[in-house]
């Protein structure tokens, strides 16, 4: 691979070396190489053929402190986090950080890329869900254990606000699955035109045989879908990908609770998972949501499609409504 030379170089490595080497006089040189005796003079005494370096010789940042980068290289150090989820975490503690100076940082302090093992490459990279309006729901049951006890947590995202809404039992029974819709119905401040379930006993008679499935009855679950015009889809049988926002979800709560801490009780569980889920709704950024939270998402479409809704997201917010 050849040298690259400034721009505006009048000589190459080649001809720099010639004259260095030469014992012909300045002015001798200048003629030959059509050069300013100036520029024969500087590469005759300069000791070598290539360009110095441009820019300071230490780089820093003009906008964050020395003790501002400490804290960004540390954070990603010991999280691992993706530029993105460092970018979310410290804005609210550093107001200069932006993208590009919090990149620059990271490739500064050499931390701009993670090993190959931890950065999750090599992956094939995800499909994205074809576009729907807000109203489609992904609704699953996962098992959570406290004092040796099974429970059972029911879960309900919304594919394009990412809202949530759970419920905790002590058993899944089509009764409580059914009553699990009602709530998160009244729930959502916009309205609900479709569900997407897996095919459990508690959601659907589609994995019953023939001769097992109760004559000239719905699924309560369908029922109550039926009752309040929402589309209930399945997904493919042995295929739990299909349904995987939920099943993320599921995956995210219990690593924020159960996976984390203990709990004396059940009702303690309960009030931990609220407080997760308030700060959830309505707190964090999502890198899915451009870095808005899902209730800011819900006021992004009430404001443009007021009549996907039941009622204006705003009054989901404890005090005085607007």
């Amino acid at each position: 691979m050849g040298s690259i030379h400034h721009a505006n170089a009048k000589t190459t490595a080649r001809v720099r070396k010639e004259i260095q080497d030469s014992s012909e006089t300045i002015a001798e040189l200048s003629e030959r190489f059509s050069l300013n005796p100036k520029t024969v003079r500087y590469w005759k005494h300069a000791g070598r053929v290539t360009d110095k370096k441009s820019g300071p010789k230490q780089p820093r940042s003009t906008v964050l402190t020395p003790v501002q980068e400490q804290v960004i290289c540390e954070f990603r150090r010991q999280t691992r986090f993706s530029l993105d989820d460092v970018f979310i975490s410290l804005k609210a503690q550093i107001p200069a950080l932006t993208r590009s100076n919090l990149h620059r940082c990271l490739k500064r302090h050499g931390l701009n890329r993670l090993p190959v093992e931890e950065a999750g490459t090599g992956k094939k990279p995800s499909k994205k869900f074809r576009e729907y309006e807000i109203g489609y729901v992904h609704i699953d049951i996962t098992e959570i254990r406290i004092n040796k006890e099974k429970l059972y947590l029911f879960v309900g995202i919304d594919r394009v606000c990412k809202y949530v809404y759970v419920e905790l039992h002590q058993r899944m029974t089509q009764e409580i699955a059914r009553g699990f819709l009602e709530n998160f119905i009244a729930d959502c401040p916009f309205k609900i035109h479709t569900v997407l379930t897996d095919n459990g006993a508690q959601f659907t008679y589609a994995l019953l045989a023939e001769h097992l499935r109760p004559k000239g009855k719905n699924h309560m679950f369908d029922q109550t879908c039926a009752r309040h015009g929402i589309k209930h889809k399945l997904t493919k049988f042995r295929h739990p990908w299909t349904n995987g926002q939920v099943e993320i979800m599921n995956k995210k709560i219990k690593a924020h609770t159960t996976k984390k801490y203990h709990y004396e009780s059940i009702e303690s569980l309960k009030a931990h998972l609220m407080a997760y889920l308030l700060a959830y709704n309505f707190q964090r950024p999502l890198k899915g949501l451009k870095y808005m939270s899902p209730y800011d998402k819900m006021i992004e479409i009430y404001e443009d499609k007021a009549e996907l809704f039941r009622f204006d997201p705003a009054q989901k917010i404890v005090g005085l409504n607007r």
